[in-house]
């Protein structure tokens, strides 16, 4: 099936997801098998590799924009601390929702091709999942699990990598998001600025003509440096 179709590339159609019980996460089919493969070299390593976000739709990606916006969901600097957002210019809201949040519409995550991660095995149950790059580093609860994750990474023994694995200006490092390259690739190379724009014109975007203003801008930090 050719991928470029626009329904698909948006996050506004799922005709190729299915859902995996075994994982509690809905993915494209064709990464449904590297996946596992995936969650079986980890158990064989002593992790227990869950999916913490896969699929995405254009109208969840939408309610996480327009929450952060209108301030009923935190925006997080780069320390991890909550910005009081009031304080910004428009453009700056735009800018730091940006940080961590793509666009509706932008999102990697609406390909069904990415995943974020974590290990379990070594952490408490209640534990409360931040997906923060403190818990993957030095003494965080998951810094070891990201150890063995960037050998297996570096192996090649699958087709994973990390789309955000250093800063750039753009997105923040997530060093958790993991992306199937055979597919991804090829929803990235069918994305086009001009689709974005048209599908954000028509669409109720808390920022939107800031949004719009500045979407060359955007695309070239947050979209197409990915």
């Amino acid at each position: 099936m050719n991928v470029c179709v626009p329904e698909l590339l948006l996050g506004l159609d799922e005709r190729e997801l299915v859902d995996s019980s075994l994982l509690a996460c809905r993915v494209h089919w064709q990464i449904l098998d590297p996946l596992l493969f995936l969650v079986e070299r980890a158990a064989s390593a002593g992790f227990v590799l869950k999916v913490a976000s896969s699929y995405r739709s254009f109208d969840r990606q939408l309610l996480i924009w327009n929450n952060k916006a209108r301030g009923l969901r935190p925006v997080l600097n780069d320390a991890g601390d909550v910005i009081d957002m009031n304080s910004l210019s428009e453009r700056d809201k735009v800018f730091a929702i940006l940080r961590w949040s793509a666009l509706p519409g932008a999102s990697r995550h609406h390909w069904g091709t990415d995943i974020d991660v974590y290990g379990s095995a070594h952490i408490d149950p209640e534990y409360q999942l931040q997906l923060t790059v403190a818990e993957t580093q030095g003494d965080g609860p998951f810094a070891e699990f990201h150890r063995w994750l960037d050998d297996e990474l570096a192996q090649g023994s699958s087709d994973f990598f990390r789309p955000y694995a250093r800063d750039r200006g753009g997105i923040a490092p997530e060093p958790w998001h993991l992306s199937y390259a055979p597919l991804a690739n090829i929803y990235s190379r069918c994305f086009m600025q001009e689709l974005l724009r048209e599908q954000l014109e028509k669409t109720d975007l808390e920022l939107k003509h800031v949004v719009l203003d500045n979407l060359n801008e955007i695309y070239q930090r947050f979209i197409v440096a990915d």
